[in-house]
């Protein structure tokens, strides 16, 4: 007899029988070991003339050391409180500068502070100099690089000055590029509390007025008065202007500080603070928000607008919030404020003509402003060209379609033409991504010649991916295609193009060449090499890598890339055993769901998560393998979940069994996220496999009852979509080996902690064969080199001893 949800809830919580172990950080063999520990290349940041390149170097991992200073989670917020900054933050700690073209001599910089934690970058106006944050011991504090000398200044000091860094958005430039508004500590911030040891003055009540408030499950939200004490103590920041020779003058007193932005042209400024009162079911991103308009000496203009707390959403992916949103400034013009308005009152249950109405606002920024679009479904963005031009975006989820607008922003009389209208998860007919470039304001805006722009297109296809660049006449809709790689060993990713100078951007990059950067002449095809970043996984040099394509039993064509083991004889077809990594995703149409945007030409890089380590240890990869699942009409995907995820998994098992290449009883599938979801209820649901690995997942759909991942049903609405789907109902079917690992300090919402645990007692009280790891201090992704070496020695000790040596008996 299957046991009831309730026995085995009872199960989980009552089961004292699990054998706790004590176990020090261990490393991987020595083969994973050396592809871990290596240097990275650095980021790379160009001014728009393309004259200089700053080099931004950084380590691959935290220390466990510094995850475990003193983090606050407050409103969906992690704080360090003695520096003020995300204690999550990645800091670079190396920077160079080298001339583009030319003399390319690498100037690391000088004067920087020992040992600097950089962060928050930010171009001057004139992309001459770069301001950016140090995170020093007694808090935050701001530096600046000049370009041209290579060499960095400090011009605040954090023993006297501390920068509050928590609500982010930390530098704005003025428009002469002579000073700065930077947030600040408030000399009067209240300590704050210790709640761990703080005595309680009451109990903490939440109440209910009878709305519904469908919400996901946030983590990391305020709890109690406590929490909302140190919450407001952490947001409130002064802001001040910071001039270039250190001096500092008030602008703002103190306020809980969202963020802050000048207008193009610098002469006003936009303020959004956050207001009282706060939330126990909601981040602080739903607070109360009053955004205000001064000019640039800090005078108040305006307030235009005046948001309440929202913790009521009509339910659907498509609900957004009744009032004023998506404000900012329109970047080809000095200073006109934009908004949106929902004309279904946020409620995509609601039928309306058109979803969302668009408005300009003008000096003194009063009233309801113009009317300057409507969009068929919920807005998206626009992308500024001129006074007579722009591009807009909309899309809706439960169809998947998306709507690209081309329309005169001067004269709403004037019907938007629709130059797109698509499935946005068809990627073979995805146009591309528009220029754009630096307008007179610094601001970025379409790159047009004339009445023609030019989109930037990933390129894939049936017959594999061939980025290009196009350019389109947006008054008759025609194109001509100005360039198309065509590359068949290696990927020419196109990341910008300059229309005066017939210039691309690139990034070209194979399975054993490091991507790197160069310059395309269009018309001549000359290539001109920019960095020249070494390959550091050379062990990986002589890898097999090809992208395969089968079918699944119904018909669908489903793809992934395969890796062989390092050595391996292609002709001798040794079958070796193999891990399948995968990560589901759902589709409203098969057509979509066939497509493949794997590569084979794609830099082999192995990161903490891959499976691709094992290429050292004798197994074959099958990575990214396609897992989706699909519902058309008023089908949808998840109501078939269980059937199409043993599907695909048998699928592609086959496939690669047909190749020769492997002993298929000895498969392993593993997972992160939903992924490790995925491999909980293809271990529950099949034979297919000879053990599991699963990061950071969810079990337990009934915890997470407003929706999860892509499903928008709540629990209530389809039970047995839930149950069904939550391998927690299904532990008793468990019969083969499961790795579980899940960070203790998990963030993702839904994937608490508890979800692991609570499985992992299920499993233990059933019988099976289970492993649970929590690791100290890691949030949802890891970050400690030591956990991540811990992580890749239990995987390899995991499969060694259930996969590549199942059967045996082993201690």
């Amino acid at each position: 007899m299957k046991p009831s949800f309730f026995t085995l809830l009872l199960l989980s919580l009552l089961c004292t029988c699990v054998r706790a172990q004590t176990l020090g950080y261990q490393q991987p063999d020595k083969a994973i070991l050396d592809l871990v520990d290596v240097p990275l290349a650095p980021s790379v940041l160009m001014d728009d003339a393309k004259e200089n390149m700053v080099l931004l170097y950084r380590d691959a991992y935290k220390s466990i050391e510094e995850l475990s200073r003193q983090e606050m989670r407050l409103g969906g917020l992690r704080i360090d409180p003695a520096t003020n900054i995300g204690s999550r933050t990645t800091y670079y700690n190396k920077v160079a500068v080298r001339a583009v073209s030319g003399q390319k001599t690498l100037k690391e910089v000088t004067g920087l502070p020992a040992s600097p934690k950089l962060g928050n970058l930010s171009w001057s106006p004139d992309q001459q100099k770069i301001a950016m944050t140090h995170t020093a011991s007694a808090g935050v504090e701001v530096w600046l690089l000049d370009v041209a000398t290579a060499s960095a200044t400090q011009l605040t000091d954090a023993s006297k000055t501390p920068l509050n860094a928590n609500l982010r958005d930390v530098i704005n430039w003025a428009e002469d590029g002579q000073s700065m508004l930077i947030k600040l500590l408030p000399e009067s911030r209240k300590p704050l509390i210790d709640g761990a040891t703080a005595v309680p003055t009451g109990p903490t009540i939440s109440t209910a007025d009878g709305k519904k408030a469908q919400n996901r499950t946030y983590q990391d939200l305020l709890k109690n008065p406590n929490d909302e004490h140190n919450f407001e103590q952490l947001a409130l920041s002064t802001i001040v202007r910071l001039n270039l020779d250190g001096t500092q003058s008030p602008f703002l007193p103190t306020a809980m500080y969202r963020s802050v932005n000048f207008s193009p042209d610098g002469q006003y400024l936009m303020v959004s603070r956050i207001e009282r009162p706060f939330s126990y079911i909601v981040p602080y991103s739903r607070f109360p928000t009053i955004t205000t308009i001064y000019d640039k000496s800090g005078k108040m203009v305006s307030v235009v607008n005046e948001a309440p707390l929202e913790e009521v959403r009509p339910q659907g992916f498509m609900a957004t919030s009744k009032g004023r949103r998506s404000m900012n400034w329109r970047s080809d013009r000095p200073h006109s404020l934009v908004y949106v308005k929902a004309l279904d009152e946020g409620d995509p249950a609601k039928e309306v003509d058109f979803r969302d109405e668009v408005f300009q606002l003008e000096a003194p920024f009063t009233g309801e402003g113009k009317s300057i679009l409507k969009t068929i479904m919920r807005y998206a963005g626009i992308q500024w060209g001129d006074d007579d031009t722009a591009i807009a975006y909309d899309r809706w989820w439960n169809t998947r379609n998306t709507k690209t607008y081309v329309f005169d922003p001067s004269d709403a009389s004037k019907k938007p033409v629709i130059i797109a209208d698509r499935n946005y998860q068809d990627r073979y007919s995805d146009p591309g991504n528009f220029v754009t470039t630096r307008n007179k304001y610094g601001s970025s805006v379409l790159a047009v010649d004339g009445d023609n722009a030019f989109l930037l297109g990933a390129g894939y296809s049936e017959k594999g991916q061939f980025p290009f660049l196009d350019e389109m006449n947006l008054s008759s809709g025609k194109k001509e295609r100005l360039y198309q790689s065509a590359y068949t060993d290696r990927i020419e990713s196109l990341r910008d193009y300059d229309p005066k100078t017939k210039q691309l951007s690139v990034r070209i990059e194979s399975p054993t060449d490091y991507p790197n950067y160069f310059f395309r002449d269009t018309r001549s095809g000359k290539l001109t090499q920019v960095t020249d970043f070494a390959n550091p996984f050379e062990a990986l040099g002589k890898v097999h890598k090809e992208v395969i394509t089968y079918e699944r039993e119904d018909g669908l064509e489903l793809s992934g890339t395969l890796y062989l083991p390092v050595g391996y004889d292609m002709e001798k077809k040794e079958k070796k055993p193999m891990i399948l990594w995968a990560y589901p995703r759902e589709y409203k149409d098969k057509a979509s769901a066939s497509q493949t945007t794997a590569n084979p030409n794609g830099f082999i890089y192995p990161y903490y998560g891959s499976p691709i380590y094992w290429v050292t240890r004798g197994y074959v990869v099958l990575d990214g393998a396609a897992f989706p699942i699909v519902g058309e009409g008023d089908t949808e995907p998840n109501d078939s979940f269980r059937k199409q995820l043993v599907a695909n998994a048998k699928a592609a098992i086959d496939a690669v069994d047909e190749r020769g290449y492997i002993d298929r009883e000895r498969v392993a599938v593993g997972g992160h996220s939903y992924g490790a979801f995925m491999v909980a209820n293809l271990l529950s649901h099949s034979d297919l496999f000879a053990a599991g690995i699963a990061r950071s997942g969810a079990y337990n759909r009934t915890l997470t009852p407003f929706g999860f991942q892509s499903e928008q049903r709540s629990y209530w609405e389809a039970p047995e979509v839930y149950n069904t789907m939550s391998p927690f109902m299904h532990a008793e079917k468990m019969k083969t080996p499961l790795l579980l690992v899940h960070g203790e300090a998990d963030n993702n919402s839904g994937t608490y902690p508890l979800q692991s645990e609570r499985y992992f007692n299920a499993l233990k009280g059933l019988g099976a064969t289970v492993r649970l790891v929590m690791l100290p201090k890691e949030s949802h992704g890891y970050r400690a080199k030591e956990s991540i070496l811990h992580l890749l020695w239990e995987q390899d000790q995991w499969m060694e001893r259930w996969v590549k040596n199942k059967g045996e008996v082993r201690p």
